[in-house]
């Protein structure tokens, strides 16, 4: 089985980090790897861009709306 081509991805770029189930904004890169940002901000980590995928708009308001949510139960 061949593996998926990975999609160039840019900075700015909303993605789902398949390994931790997170997602966050592209950054930067750092050799091999990816430094992804939460969407709401935080702190960054590392991402192999093979387990990245590019969010669709609709996906994209679908986590935003989960992180508002999840902030505002914290009381944050």
């Amino acid at each position: 089985m061949t593996p998926e081509p990975v999609p160039s991805l840019e900075v700015g770029d909303a993605v789902h980090d398949t390994v931790r189930g997170r997602f966050g904004r592209v950054m930067g890169h750092e050799g091999p790897y990816l430094q992804i940002r939460p969407l709401a901000g935080g702190r960054e980590w590392d991402a192999d861009p093979g387990h990245l995928r590019l969010l669709a708009q609709d996906e994209l308001l679908r986590a935003l709306v989960a992180e508002a949510n999840a902030r505002s139960r914290q009381g944050i």
